[in-house]
């Protein structure tokens, strides 16, 4: 079983040019690593359990190949368990954080953070359940499932330039049906986000060990396991249906990809 089988993730692979020369001549030279996905979520348990300065160690990346030309997603943990730290404060009074974290235990964290404020994470994670705006970056001929080594998958993968362009029409319809709001400000982060990244990059939505949950909850339900999970497919009905001023269609998609959801978190409490 995967190190954190409740983690779904949105990853941004940017090709080898992207990088500096140096990070450039040691992505090249290795080989791609079908566990990477594997040593990725043990490191991050690791750095969560045992804390290190950001720029203790560097960790891995993961590697696909396409059409001849490699891209690179970089883990990027530290950056990531950092600016997870910093949401955490902000979420509580800062009179109580110390309950939860020591002090001793904050400057390991923090210490170095100067040198990550440049960096922008490659890798976006969520649990026990996937971002309704996460879908609507790709078509469904570009989702593929199955079974390998680690349990079921369900993955979709598109062009940087595809996944903006479907986010800015979402966005788009978004703010002229609801105007400015939590979910319009959502989608425009994801679009800033992808913004950062090399005009060539590739786009993948992984569900990680979310897509066995998914599956059982499906099953439960009566229906055809991961084979019937059209979480895509609902979101970009739903969207079509705001661009129509066609409510019906809208709340239809969307609470077909809740209720499922709903089923997937509902597990959550039950292990």
């Amino acid at each position: 079983m995967r190190p954190t089988p409740y983690v779904a993730s949105l990853r941004v692979y940017e090709p080898l040019s992207a990088f500096n020369p140096v990070d450039r001549l040691r992505w090249q030279s290795i080989d791609i690593d079908a566990q990477s996905f594997i040593a990725e979520e043990k490191f991050a348990m690791q750095r969560t359990v045992v804390p290190e300065p950001p720029a203790g160690r560097p960790d891995g990346v993961h590697i696909l190949e396409k059409d001849g030309q490699r891209y690179v997603a970089p883990w990027s943990t530290a950056t990531r368990c950092w600016a997870a730290f910093d949401n955490f404060k902000d979420s509580l009074p800062s009179t109580v954080v110390p309950y939860f974290i020591s002090p001793s235990m904050e400057e390991v964290i923090t210490s170095g953070v100067d040198l990550l404020e440049e960096k922008v994470p490659h890798i976006l994670n969520e649990t026990w359940v996937i971002p309704p705006r996460w879908f609507l970056l790709f078509l469904a001929e570009e989702r593929e499932r199955g079974e390998n080594s680690d349990g079921l998958f369900t993955r979709a993968q598109t062009t940087i330039a595809n996944a903006k362009a479907r986010g800015q029409v979402a966005h788009e319809t978004v703010l002229a049906a609801f105007g400015e709001g939590p979910v319009e400000e959502d989608l425009e982060n994801l679009l800033a986000w992808l913004d950062m990244f090399h005009p060539q990059s590739l786009v993948e939505l992984d569900y990680g060990g979310l897509a066995n949950y998914l599956d059982k909850a499906l099953r439960d339900n009566g229906e055809d396991g991961l084979l019937a999970d059209t979480s895509i497919e609902d979101v970009l009905l739903s969207i079509s249906g705001l661009a129509a001023a066609d409510g019906l269609t809208a709340g239809q998609g969307y609470e077909r990809l809740m209720s499922r959801w709903r089923r997937v978190q509902a597990l959550e409490s039950a292990n």
